[in-house]
């Protein structure tokens, strides 16, 4: 409903067009970029609806609310002032690493080695990385969505697993979910409306830091994990944000070019010059996604003691997929099929701007 009531009244938020004409994204067609908006809305709708239903817990996690309240909403504005006014890249760089400095000073970050220091710098890296990560996915209709709700599944499945079904963030991890298989009805290809900025940093901080608490630091372990479990589950979690992130900026430093100026060179992108439609490559995600999912079940489920199998197992897996997307990127083929294509999408977005 509240999409539906956007998509009304908010025609223009978020278009990115040059002023020649060119539009970056993947697809022929601009649309609005409101879906963000959904997403923090039923954030707070879902942390204000907790001490509804349930007694708050006087728990670690109270500073950590703020915390997590306070990033997620400086992600949110720095998306929302990035969709209306294109803001700069250092401006956004520096709220997301103030929103990193929050979530440490509020008692929120990865904690693996013996030195603060380390630990806090890790945490940056890890909060920037993720909301970058994230931005970077949303370049063709569904698929950060899909990657979104593959995360938080996981997250769900870590709580439940553990049996702390009263948790606050299970309630708010409901909510973001249920926004985005919302969004989905109006994301999915051919779309009506994007998240934007404002979705995706937003997702990306909140993302980041259930990593963190879920992830990185598994709080339901009494004894001290073993690193490459932690590292396996983060990993396996991630896997696809991680693996769009690593082969976009190892394909364009190898080529000169800046990491951070936007292009048609994403793993999506490969898969649909592969020849797959723009819902096949959603699908793709999706299948990736779950088997994301199966892959935290079985390191729960079956793997008690960690060992160097496991070890061997999960980076074989984590190694074949980014072999898979670093070949379909490079392949001198498969990019000539690229540029075929993107010729065809210009005399679209060339058609579609004179009509």
């Amino acid at each position: 409903m509240i999409n539906a009531l956007f998509l009304r009244f908010f025609k223009t938020l978020g278009i990115r067009n040059n002023l020649d004409g060119t539009i970056i994204r993947w697809g022929a067609m601009s649309k609005p970029s409101i879906g963000g908006i959904t997403f923090y809305i039923m954030f707070l709708l879902s942390l204000a609806s907790y001490s509804i239903l349930f007694e708050p817990a006087q728990d670690a996690y109270q500073l950590g609310f703020v915390g997590l309240l306070l990033s997620s909403g400086t992600g949110f504005l720095i998306g929302l002032a990035d969709d209306a006014y294109n803001t700069k890249p250092w401006l956004k760089f520096g709220v997301q690493l103030l929103s990193g400095i929050i979530l440490i000073s509020t008692g929120i970050s990865i904690h693996i080695f013996s030195s603060d220091l380390l630990n806090y710098t890790v945490t940056l890296f890890w909060v920037v990385g993720i909301m970058n990560s994230i931005n970077m996915l949303d370049n063709m209709d569904g698929i950060t969505s899909i990657v979104s709700i593959g995360i938080i599944l996981n997250t769900i499945y870590i709580i439940i697993y553990n049996n702390d079904i009263l948790n606050m963030h299970l309630l708010v991890l409901i909510g973001v979910l249920a926004s985005l298989i919302a969004f989905l009805r109006f994301n999915w290809h051919p779309s009506k409306m994007y998240m934007g900025d404002t979705g995706s940093q937003f997702l990306g901080v909140f993302l980041a830091t259930m990593g963190i608490i879920y992830f990185w630091n598994d709080p339901y372990s009494s004894e001290a994990p073993a690193t490459g479990k932690l590292l396996a589950g983060t990993i396996m979690t991630f896997i696809l944000p991680i693996l769009d992130t690593t082969v976009v900026v190892v394909n364009r430093l190898s080529a000169g070019r800046s990491p951070f100026v936007g292009g048609k060179d994403h793993t999506t992108h490969s898969l649909a010059i592969l020849g797959l439609s723009d819902s096949q490559v959603s699908f793709v995600f999706v299948g990736l996604a779950l088997l994301s999912l199966l892959m935290n079940v079985l390191i729960e489920e079956f793997i008690g003691e960690w060992n160097y199998s496991a070890s061997i197992f999960f980076c074989s897996y984590f190694v074949i997929l980014l072999s898979f997307f670093f070949y379909t990127t490079r392949n001198k083929k498969i990019k000539s099929r690229g540029r075929l294509r993107e010729i065809k999408l210009s005399q679209e977005e060339t058609s579609s701007v004179q009509n």
